[in-house]
């Protein structure tokens, strides 16, 4: 009896009669599923409404002028996708220390919302909420004279401006900010507008201050031109502080919750994935993350699309829901073409 007992606890370890084929290897993979209702995907916009900008430090991504912005959705939308975030860049309108320009009517992000809600009804439109890519010292707040964060007087400005975005059309607002109390700030603001049925908040939660978003700041034009952000952005070995951060924007309202960077911080997002698993987990693949993914498959270390899946595999097992990532558009081509075969 001993030696049958035996027998049978060995057959369980058997294990390639779980993945001998490809639809029993699908299954065993269901948990980290990819379709497009999984990727958002990240936008530039410029005030120039027929302009295409290349951005150098992130090969093969633009910033686009709305006219052009719309030929490129068509595109992508074609293919599956379901929902952007939105950032606006300005070069010719002033930044000062309000950043007047984050919300006025000359704002890019302002000026494109009606249009985009009008071509693509059924788009999801999220829209980051700064300052630093509008202030005239690059920060995510408003400063005292001293060059210290004035909390108040920042979330305030920041609040107002997701509450210009709702107005003018935005789905969701996304405070990439890191201030204290700024989501209590928007969801009050909203439901004092009657809006808080119709626009989410999705909260950079555990937004840290990395090394990866080097090509960003390029991008958005949004680099500091003094000091760094890591009073406000949470340290990267900062676990503790990033689960307390998780449980303060759950306890003043977000709807969504998001962890940024991601490769780094997949132990952060495990965590709180697994301490609010009601909230919709976002994650971030920077811009530092898609660069160096992109470099590394065309210098031949590996192969992207082999590379990519299995980095996106991984964030969806450890509790993603959806994939903030600048590879989206090539990505629901592979999803496409896979649903074709």
């Amino acid at each position: 009896m001993g030696d049958k007992y035996k027998r049978m606890v060995e057959k369980k370890h058997y294990l390639h009669s779980s993945i001998f084929h490809p639809t029993l290897r699908d299954w065993q993979s269901l948990k980290s599923e990819l379709t497009p209702s999984n990727f958002m995907y990240p936008v530039f916009i410029i005030e120039n409404d027929n302009e295409v900008q290349a951005i150098p430090s992130m090969p093969g991504i633009s910033r686009y002028g709305i006219n052009k912005l719309k030929e490129h959705l068509q595109n992508v939308i074609s293919k599956g996708l379901t929902s952007i975030l939105v950032f606006g860049v300005i070069d010719s309108l002033a930044k000062d220390e309000q950043a007047t320009n984050a919300d006025s009517s000359q704002n890019p992000v302002i000026k494109a919302l009606p249009k985009l809600r009008a071509w693509f009804p059924n788009l999801v439109i999220a829209c980051d909420v700064c300052l630093c890519p509008y202030s005239s010292h690059g920060h995510c707040a408003i400063l005292s004279e001293n060059g210290t964060i004035d909390n108040p007087k920042s979330i305030k400005r920041i609040a107002d401006i997701a509450l210009s975005y709702a107005k003018a059309g935005a789905h969701i607002v996304a405070p990439s900010d890191m201030m204290d109390g700024r989501i209590g700030a928007i969801k009050t603001l909203l439901i004092e507008n009657n809006l808080q049925n119709n626009v989410a908040v999705l909260s950079y939660t555990c937004k840290f201050a990395s090394n990866f978003y080097g090509p960003f700041r390029d991008a958005a034009k949004s680099k500091p031109s003094f000091g760094d952000r890591k009073c406000y952005q949470l340290p990267p070995a900062g676990e503790g502080v990033a689960i307390r951060a998780a449980a303060r924007d759950v306890e003043e309202g977000a709807d969504m919750l998001m962890i940024k960077p991601i490769m780094a911080y997949m132990d952060v997002l495990k965590q709180v994935n697994d301490k609010y698993p009601e909230y919709p987990m976002f994650v971030y693949q920077v811009s530092g993350e898609y660069s160096m993914i992109y470099n590394a498959a065309e210098k031949g270390i590996f192969d992207l699309k082999a590379a990519l899946l299995e980095i996106l595999q991984s964030y969806r097992r450890a509790g993603a829901d959806i994939i903030i990532t600048y590879y989206t558009p090539l990505i629901l081509e592979w999803i496409q073409l896979k649903h074709k075969l």
